[in-house]
């Protein structure tokens, strides 16, 4: 299951995630979403954990939680919607 985290702090990295994660089970991946332009962190991240009974404990348990003096965001990651094809209009 693919878990959308919110409102982290900039300064959360990769390794903090898996770590608070992995307290519920095994994660596959963890992707800190960062400014492609900038490189600095965007405050949200997606954790992929194959389980998904584990992947719900640690949604229900972990949202609200504090993690580097800010409450987490934890739920279950959204599909992106299709974007428009950036074509000119004119």
């Amino acid at each position: 299951m693919n878990i959308y985290v919110g409102n982290m702090s900039y300064n959360v990295s990769e390794a903090q995630l898996r770590e608070t994660f992995e307290e519920f089970g095994e994660v596959d991946s963890v992707n800190v979403i960062t400014d492609r332009d900038s490189g600095r962190p965007k405050g949200f991240a997606f954790v992929e954990m194959k389980d998904d009974a584990q992947a719900r404990a640690a949604i229900e348990n972990l949202n609200g939680t504090e993690l580097d003096g800010r409450n987490l965001t934890v739920n279950e990651a959204k599909p992106r919607s299709p974007r428009p094809s950036g074509g000119s209009r004119w």
